[in-house]
């Protein structure tokens, strides 16, 4: 009880936390960090006056509920929030040191409104304003206060009554940063905090610092990871001087932001490293098997060249023997000749289709591919960008990293890329975005060593749809990203043409 209430008066005594939403953007974060879930989301009528919306605990706080007064306005949205019923924050973790208001509008981006101190009685308010008009809300528990995406101990969401003036959307994907993030060992202190003589920020600062080195930040952001460890001596100095209450949260503050930085730096770099590593084993696998199928060729060569040596030789011989059999041996020779043309022919087109059946079986382990006339056609769905941008995500850039390393492996191939779209939206808007999809992944393609002059990229916009525009499931087959691979190698001698 003396830790729930010592929380409402490190926030009430000290004005150093703005209300207002804190201006932040998300950072890149692996998906294999993250996990995904849906909300029911609000748009508020801007100047329609204020209107009430619910929140309901979930499984992690089922006691737990408050409600938000909203006012939509053209500058933002004031809201006002109260809860009950909250459990310390503990309860979840020792890493779990407060609460978080979010925001999460319809692209799934998410918002940190504040943190909301929590009395005594479980209860606790926060006025905030956020810029959009249509949005969900939530809360969850967290290390620290500075997070710029929700954990997924996501204790309140909202939900409407038949008084909740607005429309309402039912699905709302957004990302959560999994618990395992913010595991550390050991953190005794966090279970009995001491707020009398310690203010929570000083809590959440060692805590931000723990974290940030147990996810490796001294090894992949040193530079910034120091910053933050001699941010937090600077507030432990603070502190154990006597120094004002007010400095002492300053430099704890400084900290929490420190070592945020540097875990989120340090899950970009961690995760482009397993990128590089699953890019050189793509390229060094292709390349083994394309040494094997050239030794193999050549093999056969050699054995071919060896057959028709004996073959000469034996015309040589026939003509020698007997002058009368002269005609027929010539005959017999011009067929022989004939024969081996159609047999180089042939084997030439037997190494042209394997490498390309091997070439298919490769790009398939990756996207699916498919063998057409024009080449092989590599699809890359909807879902490898994000709705309405085009903008490349983590899965992509692996997948497509996986990619360039094959075709390295293979010298001589062009790669045409094709955006399309369905038909919803305006259609210049849909052949400005399937152009920009084409030229993000020709553009990535670039960076990872494949040659500018083998890669074209055209944007088709709303044509030659593969389904039904008039169904969802159609629609989502028709938003693709196509890459034609073809080559004189794999029996393709189709021309770049941007």
């Amino acid at each position: 009880m003396k830790f729930a209430l010592m929380i409402v008066l490190c926030f009430v005594c000290i004005p150093l936390f703005s209300c207002t939403a804190m201006a932040q953007t998300e950072p890149t974060t692996p998906e294999s960090d993250v996990i995904r879930k849906s909300i029911k989301a609000v748009g508020y009528e801007v100047g329609g006056g204020s209107t009430k919306v619910v929140f309901v605990g979930t499984s992690e706080a089922p006691n737990a509920s408050g409600e938000a007064k909203v006012d939509a306005k053209k500058t933002g949205t004031n809201i006002e929030v109260k809860v009950t019923g909250m459990p310390q924050p503990t309860t979840f973790g020792a890493e779990f040191l407060t609460y978080v208001l979010w925001i999460v509008t319809p692209d799934g981006a998410t918002t940190n409104l504040g943190e909301i101190p929590i009395d005594k009685n479980g209860e606790g308010k926060l006025k905030a304003v956020a810029k959009s008009q249509t949005f969900a809300m939530g809360v969850t528990a967290e290390p620290y206060y500075a997070v710029p995406i929700p954990s997924e101990v996501v204790v309140l969401v909202n939900d409407t009554t038949k008084k909740t003036e607005g429309k309402i959307y039912p699905e709302n994907s957004y990302k959560l940063m999994k618990r395992s993030q913010y595991a550390k060992l050991g953190n005794p202190l966090a279970l009995t905090p001491d707020l009398k003589n310690v203010p929570l920020d000083m809590y959440e600062a060692r805590n931000a610092v723990d974290i940030a080195k147990s996810r490796g930040a001294a090894k992949y952001a040193p530079d910034v990871f120091a910053k933050a460890q001699s941010s937090l001596q600077m507030a432990e100095n603070s502190l154990s001087s006597g120094a004002d209450r007010n400095q002492v949260i300053t430099n704890a503050r400084a900290t929490i932001q420190f070592a945020e930085d540097a875990r989120a730096l340090t899950a970009q770099r961690v995760e482009a490293e397993r990128i590089q590593q699953e890019k050189d084993a793509a390229a060094s696998e292709a390349a083994a098997k394309a040494k094997a199928e050239a030794d193999a060729r050549a093999s056969a060569e050699a054995k071919r060249q060896a057959e028709l040596t004996a073959a000469r030789e034996a015309q040589q011989k026939a003509e020698a023997d007997a002058a009368a059999a002269k005609a027929a041996a010539e005959q017999a020779a011009l067929k022989a000749k004939e024969q081996a043309a159609k047999e180089e022919a042939a084997r030439a087109q037997a190494a042209t289709e394997a490498l390309r059946a091997q070439l298919l079986k490769q790009l398939n382990d990756v996207l699916q591919t498919t063998d057409t006339p024009r080449g092989l056609v590599v699809n890359m769905a909807d879902v490898l960008f994000e709705t309405g941008k085009y903008n490349l995500s983590t899965d992509a850039q692996l997948k497509l990293a996986k990619l360039s390393g094959i075709i390295q492996a293979h010298p001589g191939l062009n790669l045409s890329i094709e955006g399309y779209t369905d038909t919803t939206g305006a259609a210049d808007f849909n052949m400005k975005l399937s152009q920009q999809r084409a030229d993000t992944v020709r553009d990535f393609l670039i960076s990872q060593g494949l040659l500018a002059d083998t890669i074209s990229s055209k944007g088709f916009g709303e044509a030659n749809p593969i389904a039904d525009n008039s169904t969802a499931a159609g629609r989502k087959q028709n938003r693709r990203v196509e890459i034609v691979v073809s080559g004189e190698i794999i029996g393709t001698g189709a021309k770049l043409g941007n």
